[in-house]
């Protein structure tokens, strides 16, 4: 048994459920679908599985927006199934995580639907709610992040409500006590069905400025980060005031404390803030939130010079907390094309995820990301995600990484017998599951291999972090455990490189990772494009 928490040097396996397998044919993935394929997943060597929204929701974001935080949705399933699909996961040996969407509702919610009616009924107060200003405008200067200002006028109160994303998800006032309580009970909710961990949507969005002072302008050169491009207006503010308040932390406080009434069980921030990696370091600790990841590794800059920076900035910070890396998720452009690129290899894939496993902390894996899959394109008339339809065709939205699993080449990719809700294209059929499974060198058996080999490695799992000199486009990194230590040596492009690494007399290679191996001969290590090499010092 290791003495670390489950957590620590985890791999997460992140489940779309709507994409994962449907098995009541009407083209949408389910519950019974997740567990008809635990054993795949589990064969994959990964240690949990983090399952995205399956709540009762209107679905205008697909799941984000909750209309009852207790409930499986009936296009899901069913709570037996939930509770079916823990005590399989459990056998299996995979923990069991879900996403929880505390900052915000859908407008379908019955709080909301009781809020909106009057200014003195009980939930009056429960979302963010404010007058109009003399000439009718809305009351600060805050967007929302699909777009536009983020109030929404309702004639009811002849007041506007607060939406940081779309005006179907209404912003909770977490000022309010009894709010922060309903939070917490519907999170116990779940804990007590036995999930292991819990996934925290946008958690630094659940406090407001109460002054609803404006957010200052940005100037069009630092317009960036986490795909807001200069064409959506969020990107022109500092976000300072709708977001990321000081009361957060007492609430991420009173949330920890909870969580430590069960054994074993972990939460997982998702943070994007002016700086996430102070708000992450902030955020994480022995008090606060286990773990936080943000979205430096998820942007379309790519370099060893931009990861070496990102980590070195975040451990500079992070004296307490631990760090959780995704270099995909169910928002961006898939990392085979976004990092890869049309020219990279097929075990290109492989060699990000593995590079993302080796640093310090744990790490989530989207679906799909083990068959190395690249970006789906679909025309604008096959779009379902209103961001990408509202930017189209300057951004074309998070349809692209959402199409469903491709388990074989048969039409839809045997993931329905009915039209999918999104189409399965053709270039990821040609990588399914069944035909990976046949193929030892495909990107799914590296995937296995590593994940294995790197469960032998301890220094891999929970070992401190020291970024290495290297030149560009080399990743070097040591990992230190008790006295033992690995360095990791990763080629971040299309190209085959050499350099001369200083290291001492007792260097060894290790091999057995199943990526594209260099090698080191004469005090020269050679690196085949998206190669690597992993060295023992004894």
């Amino acid at each position: 048994m290791s003495k670390h928490p489950w957590w620590r040097g985890a791999v997460i396996y992140q489940i779309y459920p709507r994409s994962f397998q449907d098995t009541d044919d009407n083209g949408v993935g389910d519950l019974p679908g997740i567990l008809a394929r635990l054993d795949y997943v589990a064969s994959l060597g990964v240690d949990a599985i983090w399952v995205s929204p399956f709540f009762r929701s209107p679905m205008a974001d697909f799941g984000y927006d909750i209309a009852d935080y207790r409930d499986v949705d009936p296009l899901f399933g069913t709570l037996a199934d939930f509770d079916r699909l823990v005590e399989r996961a459990h056998a299996l040996g995979l923990k069991v995580m879900i996403d929880q969407v505390p900052s915000h509702t859908s407008i379908e919610h019955a709080w909301f639907k009781e809020s909106r009616e009057s200014r003195d009924n009980p939930k009056a107060d429960w979302y963010v709610w404010a007058d109009a200003r003399p000439d009718g405008t809305p009351p600060n200067n805050w967007l929302s992040i699909f777009g536009g200002v983020a109030w929404q006028w309702e004639p009811r109160r002849r007041q506007y409500y607060l939406h940081n994303f779309l005006a179907s998800q209404p912003d909770l006032n977490f000022h309010h006590p009894e709010v922060r309580r309903a939070t917490l009970d519907n999170l116990r909710f779940w804990l007590d069905r036995g999930v292991d961990g819990l996934r925290l949507d946008a958690i630094n969005f659940c406090f407001h400025d109460r002054l609803l002072r404006d957010n200052p302008a940005k100037p069009p050169e630092l317009r960036v980060g986490r795909g807001f491009s200069p064409d959506n207006p969020y990107a022109y503010q500092y976000h300072l005031h709708n977001n990321t308040q000081p009361e957060n932390l007492a609430f991420l406080e009173e949330l920890r404390r909870l969580l430590d009434e069960y054994p074993d069980v972990a939460a997982l921030g998702e943070i994007s803030a002016e700086d996430s990696l102070a708000t992450m370091a902030e955020y994480t600790g022995p008090k606060r939130l286990h773990m936080g990841y943000s979205f430096e590794l998820l942007t379309d800059d790519f370099s060893a010079r931009h990861v070496r920076d990102t980590v070195e900035a975040l451990e500079a910070r992070m004296t307490e907390g631990w760090p959780c890396w995704a270099i995909s998720n169910h928002d961006v452009q898939r990392v085979a094309s976004r990092w890869g690129g049309a020219d990279a290899p097929a075990h290109a894939a492989s060699a990000l995820t593995a590079l993302a496993c080796s640093l310090r902390g744990s790490v989530c894996v989207f679906q799909g990301e083990e068959l190395g899959l690249p970006e789906a394109e679909l025309p604008y008339e096959q779009l379902r995600d209103p961001y990408g339809i509202a930017f189209w065709p300057t951004f074309k939205g998070r349809d692209g990484c959402r199409t469903p699993m491709p388990w074989t080449d048969a039409e839809h990719g045997g993931f329905s017998r009915a039209t999918p809700w999104l189409p399965v294209p053709e270039a990821h059929r040609r990588r399914s599951v069944e035909a990976q499974e046949r193929d030892a060198e495909s990107p799914l058996q590296r995937f296995r291999t590593f994940m294995r080999w790197r469960r032998r490695h301890p220094p891999l799992l929970w070992g401190g972090i020291r970024m290495l000199p290297g030149p560009e486009p080399v990743l070097a990194l040591e990992r230190e455990l008790d006295g033992a230590a690995i360095r990791a040596y990763f080629n971040t492009s299309n190209r085959a490189c050499a350099f001369a690494p200083a290291l001492p007399a007792n260097a060894r290679v290790l091999d057995g990772h199943g990526l594209a191996a260099g090698t080191l001969a004469g005090g020269e290590l050679r690196l085949p494009a998206f190669g690597a090499l992993f060295v023992a010092l004894d």
